[in-house]
């Protein structure tokens, strides 16, 4: 292995230069690692095996490190817990169980998680492949919006990762653009879905770590049963997230909106979102989007796409694409670029004569209706039915139970 001598990254022995600062690269002398007066934990070795050279994050949960695995040879990412969730039972429960849901699937599209390890420390690490790259949400914060063709990709990769996982019962719960990792490659970005921390296992006899009716997941991209706490939350509550973070990257903005937590969960559960073609208009959202977000991001889960994947089968179908995410998931980003300018055109047309279509027959159902009513006869009887009432019938009806009245109070009274 060899380090940076300006950010201490790690690279593996045929890198020559590091690509962030052009320092040229040395090999890993242990005699002479970093050390930062802020963190005691840069530079020193835990858990036997791993020597940590720099920190690369901080989370709610804790604080993630890149190390060299001296016993492997290789670079791997420390997610080590605060001191204070370290004493949490269940946050760290929560957190062994990431491990073991990680390191049962094994999936290209879920990142790797290698050990779990009592540090020197105290505390506890997961012990990770290290991924290269960027979190969606530091792209989205830093370009707002992303190409279709990006999309498509990146959702067909999570796609794949999440079926096996749904496959078990076990929902993620915890969908958002901070828990996708994009790592870039000449083809286009390798996704890696993070954090299996929050997961809901429904599979018989799992064991329950969340209260009832105990709301987890990022507000924005919390489907309404999730937002309820519901205890028949199942994979489409997955299915919803996918589809919130596909919005806001092809429109640039959320599909709800709100100031406060409890305000976004609100307009989840009351509102509808405007038309993601209307919301995405300056950037070229087609119009054959709208009924795919309507039934992805559909408040009843059995109105949803069965499966993830025929949601983002339906995203790419959009587009104009032919095949389905297995395809797309490895089909480089340039290539998927030319078939949607290829074949999108083509589609809205398709979509365009459609909708002429349905709007023609609603316009020609509503004149068969209105006509019918004008030229059927007041007593003419439909399917069975009896006609509509005229006008004297009820005054008819009343003056006849009077009479009936009358009669029998007079024949009780001789």
């Amino acid at each position: 292995m060899k380090t940076c001598g300006e950010c201490h990254r790690l690279f593996e022995d045929t890198s020559g230069f590091c690509p962030l600062d052009g320092t040229k690269l040395e090999p890993v002398d242990l005699g002479k690692l970093p050390s930062d007066p802020e963190d005691p934990r840069i530079g020193q070795r835990t858990c036997k095996r791993y020597v940590i050279f720099r920190k690369v994050a901080d989370g709610g949960m804790g604080r993630v490190y890149q190390a060299l695995d001296e016993q492997a040879q290789r670079n791997v990412a420390l997610k080590i817990l605060h001191p204070e969730v370290a004493t949490d039972g269940v946050a760290l429960e929560r957190f062994k169980r990431e491990y073991e849901i990680s390191n049962a699937l094994r999936h290209p599209s879920i990142v790797e998680v290698l050990a779990f390890e009592r540090t020197d420390d105290g505390s506890y690490a997961l012990v990770m492949e290290y991924l290269e790259g960027e979190e969606l949400r530091m792209l989205l914060k830093r370009e707002k919006h992303m190409k279709p063709e990006r999309v498509i990709r990146m959702a067909s990769q999570v796609a794949l990762g999440l079926a096996s996982a749904h496959e078990r019962k076990q929902v993620h719960r915890d969908l958002k653009p901070d828990n996708l990792f994009l790592c870039h490659t000449p083809d286009g970005d390798t996704t890696k879905i993070l954090d299996f921390g929050s997961v809901r296992d429904n599979s018989e006899n799992a064991k329950k770590l969340t209260v009832m009716g105990t709301t987890i997941g990022s507000p924005f991209y919390m489907a309404p049963e999730q937002a309820q706490g519901l205890a028949s939350l199942d994979h489409r509550a997955d299915i919803w997230s996918l589809a919130a973070m596909v919005f806001e990257c092809l429109a640039g903005k959320v599909p709800f909106l709100g100031s406060t937590g409890p305000a976004i969960l609100l307009a989840i559960l009351t509102h509808d979102p405007d038309p993601i073609s209307q919301v995405g208009a300056e950037l070229g959202v087609p119009a054959t989007m709208d009924e795919v977000m309507e039934v992805a991001l559909a408040k009843n889960p059995e109105i949803r796409y069965s499966t993830i994947g025929a949601f983002v089968d339906a995203f790419g179908h959009a587009y104009g694409l032919e095949g389905d995410h297995r395809a797309w998931a490895g089909t480089p980003e340039a290539d998927l670029c030319l078939q949607i300018a290829e074949r999108l055109p083509a589609r809205l047309e398709e979509h365009k004569a459609k909708s002429v279509q349905a709007a023609s027959m609603r316009d020609m159902d509503a004149a068969f209706r209105a006509a019918r009513q004008e030229s059927l006869p007041q007593d003419y009887v439909i399917m069975g039915l009896p006609p509509a009432r005229p006008p004297w019938f009820w005054p008819a009806i009343g003056g006849g139970a009077l009479v009936v009245v009358a009669v029998a109070a007079f024949l009780l009274t001789r």
